[in-house]
């Protein structure tokens, strides 16, 4: 039993794995802006404050992001998966008894940001991008990643309900049991990265490589978008539906369907990065994001409206995960991917603690959120034009003796 559990899963065990860790990690993750209203209520404390809990868990994200991602390329994502799933449990414990800022920005804020990281994608698509040949890792990659779409789906509603039944503090409590299923979940991800002729020959090397490449820092700047978006609609579109005086349910509902939508959009991301060009994929998937926003804010704002709109964010809701780190792959090899790509996804959360931060601040200080809109419009269209220069072609290499730092 013990030299079973020593082998590395086959690639499809990897894939269907992963999958689940991303289904639970981030689509605990995606529900949070269902407690944002509830928690600032019963607490008495301001958007602002429940916002920058948010912000916090981006940063705290992003900055251990490449962290997480080189341990798991040396030790195993296993291990690394299995410390996220308990600081997430452990956040969720603190975020459920939090009685002022300091909890939430401890819980909500560094733990849950811990957790999410470490069971999070560079952590788990290192292994899905290594355990498939180039011809087949996109498609590969863009079903693990619809594993947080799938989460999405199932978790929004199941929040919601929880709140309406037993409010926030015991539906936090629920959701962390929830969250410690990750830990089992890791078993599936077994395996170090290994040596192959398409990667640098140790970190060190293909962290040089990657800062001197021109395309790396255009893949940062286009990814930084993608985090601002996600976590602006994430966290703000709950309370920006209840100031139009629509049900609560109904933002349940549009995050489940940004969810729903995002399973397709992930594989159909997945499997066009297989047919053309991933970088041209990716420009398009940005322009359509800010076309979709400018419409929801062209048109007025009903329950058809906001379900439109969740079903046409959706489907490019994570579409960008599999694109971006497939080119991340084809760029510099496999091997170090979980560094490399989590660096990349160091901007995101960059961007992600700005669309977080920036919602409540500015409508704290302006009643409104239709800057904030504006803003993410801009952004999309920026990242279509950043992504379509990057130099795509693999780099050419000797290979030499692997060496690990």
């Amino acid at each position: 039993m013990l030299k079973a559990l020593s082998r590395s899963p086959s690639p499809y065990v990897i894939v269907a794995c992963g999958g689940l860790i991303l289904l639970l990690g981030m689509g605990m993750r995606n529900t949070f802006g269902l407690f944002l209203q509830p928690m600032s209520l019963d607490l008495q404390l301001p958007r602002e404050v429940y916002s920058l809990a948010i912000a916090i868990q981006m940063i705290v994200w992003g900055v251990s992001q490449p962290i997480f991602g080189g341990l798991a390329d040396r030790y195993g994502a296993a291990r690394i998966a299995v410390l996220g799933g308990l600081f997430y449990a452990v956040g969720l414990l603190v975020m459920a008894n939090a009685a002022g800022p300091w909890a939430l920005h401890g819980g909500l804020g560094v733990l849950v940001g811990l957790g999410v990281s470490a069971a999070g994608f560079a952590v788990v698509l290192g292994p899905v991008g290594r355990a498939f040949p180039p011809e087949k890792r996109s498609m590969a990659l863009g079903i693990a990643a619809a594993g947080g779409s799938s989460g999405q789906l199932f978790m929004a509603p199941i929040g919601g309900a929880l709140i309406d039944a037993m409010g926030w503090s015991a539906a936090l409590l629920v959701i962390a049991v929830i969250a410690a299923l990750i830990i089992p979940l890791a078993l599936g991800v077994r395996g170090k990265s290994v040596v192959d002729s398409a990667s640098a020959n140790s970190l060190r090397e293909a962290l040089n490589e990657a800062s001197r490449h021109s395309g790396y820092w255009l893949l940062c700047g286009g990814f930084f978008v993608c985090g601002f978006h996600v976590a602006f609609i994430a966290t703000h579109l709950p309370p920006f539906l209840s100031d139009h005086d629509l049900p609560p349910m109904l933002a349940a509902t549009a995050i489940a369907m940004i969810g729903l939508f995002n399973i397709f959009g992930s594989v159909a991301s997945g499997w066009l990065g297989g047919k053309f060009r991933q970088k041209h994929v990716l420009s398009y998937f940005y322009l359509a994001r800010a076309i979709i926003i400018a419409g929801f804010l062209v048109f007025p704002v009903t329950p058809t409206s906001v379900l439109i709109f969740a079903a046409l964010i959706g489907f490019l809701w994570l579409g960008t995960v599999p694109l971006t780190s497939g080119l991340v792959a084809r760029i510099f090899g496999p091997r170090y991917l979980g560094a490399l790509f989590g660096i990349v996804f160091f901007s995101h959360q960059i961007g992600g603690f700005l669309g977080a931060w920036l919602g409540g601040y500015i409508y704290d200080l302006t009643g409104s959120y239709d800057q904030v809109w504006l803003i993410a419009v801009g952004l999309g269209v920026l990242a279509a034009i950043l992504h379509w220069p990057i130099a795509d072609d693999p780099l050419a290499r000797r290979a030499q003796p692997a060496k690990i730092f």
